[in-house]
Formats: C-alpha cells, sequence, structure tokens
C-alpha cells in the first residue's frame, strides 16, 4: 500500500509514540477494504507500541478507529486516509500515541474544558486541500476530550450516504446529527463556534495592548513579508487576520513561486504562519476588519475596529486584506451555496461524480477547472461571457480535445435554479441572439475572477473603481502613515511572489515613516 519513500518517513514518525494504543478495522470483503488493511498491517510492523485488531462491528467499512489502551478517545476514519489526508493519518497517529500536539497550552486548556456531548462527522475527498485543516483540528480535540467523538469520512466512498444527507461541498461537518460547517476550519475557529464566550474574551485582551508601532491587517503573503520585515527592524509588531494565509489556503497547485519547484497553498500558508512566528510578532487570528479610523493628525493613532468587538490602535497601519472569489451575482447563487453551487473544483469536485456539471468563467482558472472535473464527472458545461476563451492557448486545445465538455461562449448566465434544497439546473442567454437556454445539472463551478476586501474601507482611503486600494511607488495609500499590498491594491498581476516583494516594501516604507516622524517630532 505504501511506497518505500513513504514507509522510511512515516517509520521515522512512528518512533515518536510513547503510549500502546490499537487500530480496530471494519472491512468487509471489497477491494477498498483489502487496501485499507494492507496500508494497516503496514503502520503496525513500524511500531511494537501499535496493535491491530480486524473485527470491528462499524457500520462504514471500510474504516477503522484508534483506541488509546489506557484512555477513552473515538477518533475514527472510514475509508483510507491517502492524498491530502495522509498528513492527518500520520498526526492522529502520533496524538493518539502520546507526541504533544503543536498548540497551545491555552488552546488546549479551553478544548479539554468543554463540556457536553459532542459527536462530529466530517465528510472529505481525498483530493481537497481545505479538508485536512478540519479533520485534524476535530481528530486532535477527541484526544484532548473524551466528550468529543470524530470521524472523518471520505464521501466518495461512502456516496448513498452523501446522497441521503446532501452534502454538495466538502468539508462538511455534522455535529450530533446537524449541520455545523462547511469549508475550511481551524482548530481556533471550531472552539469558538463551540465555546459562545471566546470571541467575548479575546477582545477583551485585543483592547487591552498597546498601540503598535506596525499593525497589518492580513495574513496572506503580503501580510506575511509585511510583519516579517517590520519585525526584523526591532519594531513593534501585530498581525490580526480573519484566517492566516488567507486565499493561499484555497489555492491547489504553485508551480511558479521562485525557487520553489512546486508546492500547494496550504504548505506554504504553514510556512508563512511559522516564519513569522519566528519573530517577535503578536499575530490576533480571527480577526474581521471592520472600521478604519484613521488618526486625527499627522503623529496620531490610526484605530482599527473589527466585528467581534476588539480595537486595535498602531502608529503606522498596512493593509493587506487580499481578494476573495468574486460572485455572478444571479437568483440561485446564495441560496444554493454548499448545495450545488461550489468555487474549488479540487475540492468538491468528487462528489459530483458521474453527474453533470457547469463552469461559468473561460479564463484559466475556468477552463483548468473544466478540464479537471472532466475526468470525474459525466459532462461539463463551460459558459463565458465574452466573445471568446480567455485562457492560454495549451488549456484551450486540452480542453477541446474531451469528449464530454461542452463549450458556449458569449453566453451570460441569468440564474441557478434548485428544488429547494439542491441544484437542478442553469439559466443562460446567448448575447447574440437573445435565445435563452436551460442546461440540467447538478452542480455549478464559479471561476470568474477576485474582488477586493475593502468594503470596510469605503469613505476612508483612496479606492478605485473597481474598488482596489490606490498606493504610490512605496505603497503608501492617500492617508500618511496608512499603507497597502498585495491583491487589494491597484498593483497589476495578482501573484503569490509579487504581493510578498509590495509586503516587504510597505513594511520598509512605514519604517522609513517611523523615522521620519520621530525625527521630526523630536525636532
Amino acid at each position: 500500500m505504501l511506497d518505500a519513500n513513504l514507509k522510511t518517513q512515516l517509520q521515522s514518525y512512528m518512533e515518536r509514540i510513547t503510549q500502546p494504543f490499537e487500530m480496530v478495522a471494519s472491512l468487509d470483503d471489497g477491494d477498498k477494504s483489502r487496501e485499507l488493511s494492507e496500508l494497516l498491517r503496514d503502520i503496525e510492523a513500524m511500531s511494537d507500541k501499535i496493535t491491530l485488531r480486524e473485527d470491528g462491528d462499524d457500520e462504514r467499512r471500510p474504516s477503522f478507529s484508534l483506541n488509546r489502551v489506557d484512555g477513552d478517545i473515538s477518533l475514527r476514519f472510514a475509508g483510507i486516509p491517502m492524498g491530502h489526508e495522509f498528513t492527518s493519518l500520520v498526526l492522529a497517529l502520533l496524538q493518539v500515541g502520546g507526541h504533544p500536539p503543536k498548540v497551545s497550552d491555552e488552546v488546549i486548556e479551553q478544548v479539554q474544558a468543554l463540556q457536553g456531548d459532542f459527536r462530529f462527522e466530517t465528510y472529505f475527498s481525498l483530493s481537497c486541500q481545505n479538508c485536512p485543516d478540519v479533520v485534524q483540528a476535530l481528530n486532535l480535540m477527541a484526544v484532548l476530550n473524551p466528550n468529543i467523538k470524530h470521524v472523518a469520512i471520505d464521501g466518495a466512498l461512502f456516496q448513498d450516504e452523501v446522497d441521503q444527507r446532501q452534502v454538495m461541498a466538502v468539508p462538511s461537518v455534522f455535529l450530533n446529527g446537524e449541520e455545523f460547517g462547511q469549508g475550511r476550519m481551524g482548530l481556533e475557529e471550531i472552539l469558538a463556534k463551540l465555546d459562545t464566550g471566546a470571541a467575548e474574551r479575546d477582545a477583551e485582551k485585543l483592547n487591552a495592548k498597546e498601540a503598535f508601532d506596525v499593525l497589518v491587517v492580513g495574513g496572506g503573503p503580503a501580510g506575511a513579508a509585511s510583519a516579517i520585515y517590520a519585525a526584523r527592524k526591532g519594531i513593534r509588531t501585530g498581525v490580526a487576520a480573519e484566517r492566516f494565509g488567507g486565499q493561499v489556503l484555497d489555492t491547489m497547485a504553485i508551480e511558479n513561486f521562485i525557487s520553489v519547484k512546486e508546492t500547494e497553498g496550504p504548505k506554504l500558508a504553514t510556512a508563512l504562519e511559522q516564519h513569522v512566528r519566528d519573530y517577535d510578532v503578536d499575530i490576533m487570528n480571527l480577526q474581521r476588519a471592520q472600521q478604519l479610523i484613521p488618526a486625527a493628525s499627522e503623529g496620531g493613532l490610526h484605530e482599527v475596529r473589527f466585528a467581534s468587538g476588539a480595537s486595535l490602535k498602531t502608529k503606522t497601519l498596512i493593509l493587506a486584506t487580499g481578494a476573495r472569489w468574486r460572485e455572478v451575482n444571479v437568483p440561485g447563487e446564495k441560496e444554493y451555496r454548499g448545495r450545488g453551487v461550489a468555487y474549488c473544483p479540487h475540492c468538491d469536485g468528487p462528489l459530483f461524480k458521474g453527474k453533470s456539471v457547469a463552469v461559468i468563467g473561460g479564463g484559466n482558472s475556468g477552463v483548468e477547472a473544466a478540464i479537471d472535473l472532466a475526468g470525474i464527472v459525466e459532462h461539463v458545461t463551460l459558459l463565458e461571457f465574452d466573445t471568446k476563451l480567455r485562457a492560454d492557448a495549451v488549456l484551450q486545445k486540452k480542453l477541446h480535445s474531451l469528449a464530454n465538455v461542452t463549450v458556449h461562449v458569449n453566453a451570460q448566465t441569468t440564474e441557478i435554479t434548485g428544488d429547494g434544497t439542491k441544484v437542478n439546473g442553469l439559466l443562460y442567454k446567448d448575447r447574440d441572439s437573445g435565445e435563452e437556454h436551460r442546461v440540467e445539472l447538478a452542480g455549478v463551478f464559479v471561476q470568474i475572477g477576485l474582488v477586493p476586501n475593502t468594503d470596510w474601507l469605503k469613505g476612508t482611503v483612496e479606492l478605485s473603481r473597481h474598488g482596489e486600494i490606490i498606493t504610490d511607488a512605496r505603497g503608501e495609500t492617500s492617508i500618511p502613515g496608512i499603507y497597502a499590498a498585495g491583491d487589494v491594491t491597484t498593483v497589476p498581476y495578482k501573484q503569490i511572489v509579487i504581493a510578498m516583494g509590495e509586503g516587504a516594501k510597505a513594511a520598509l516604507s512605514a519604517f522609513d515613516h517611523l523615522i521620519r516622524t520621530s525625527v521630526s517630532d523630536a525636532a
């Protein structure tokens, strides 16, 4: 089941196990059960502290649980956790085996203090880069607190269950049989939903903080670079982010980041956060900026207020809030989001196996999505508003070679329809003839670009007609002492490497501003 390289890597991890535990498999006569049995036997052979039983009676087959011999842990994988979930398997083995998790003591205490009965079920797909964060967070919670139970379910292997529960996006989490959440969630986010007083406590802590020399709002590549460059100057630096990593977390393959041949978004996001934490930077996660109050006079303090009720003040400010997926803004899109309307073909594509779907958008992302989906679903209809596709020629050539893809250009999507619970079709208009058409399908993937996260800044810094923050050559906005970097600005070419460079420049400019301001005050 495991190749030589994976076995070598896994063997080194298994040496860190300090407490005995058993793996209990529930199997049937199918091929997947045989694959799982082979995987678990490979793992058992790597440590004398691991034993394997294959007499489990769980109704989901193939599946297996991890049970500490002297403890009360309820943690199960339904399926074979390879692909993006292989890391989740490794971490679960280590944590059940007594290896300490890399989270703060404060977070551990918060998990252990949760009271009640929490039965979590997470549906994932092996191609989903967002799913491991959720699976790993809930697995850890199940290890730390006996009141918490978790089973991670490969939706592709349990299609009947997925259809019955109408799971049309991953990760999808159920708590005690009821929908709990969809999409990427980290441990802190899950805790915030369970521990209703946590947000208020965090806001109180933030309100008590002294003013920063540099406050960065946003935790993507631009924000991370800004924080590192500022902290290296030895000044008081803080980062407030809605989710550290930003849009990079939703990026699958990265092959143009100079000096790194290839990587994946979540891996890069983790590396960014770790690099920032290597410096004396105050990281404040789960903070969505809501209002900017610029300094009343030069040399005064800028204030940023957050949705949590927290407020932070700073001498200089760097805005790096990035961008989000652009919406089609047609009837049915919001109503059926997560119920057939999706924005990540890598994550949610496997849930539409054997069904018909549409992709809206004819740029690189749209055509790449259609190509990927064509290998999974029965049929793909690609709709492009323009008179021609805008994707690279090599992608268009590949797209047109696929027998199960239909392309409509000059097509305006007018409505996404459903039966009240899930998507069942799409309406579009031929912009030449005005004729309207209907396509029967089960899913719609929207791939039409990005929109900057600047709604909260209207009426403060100067914005372009597209909503981007206007900056000068030094990254400064229309307000002295406030800088901006990354996809949220007018700087062309929204690329990770460019965002990082702009973030570094904004931090250097902010430091220069602080020096000049302090010299002026002294004079």
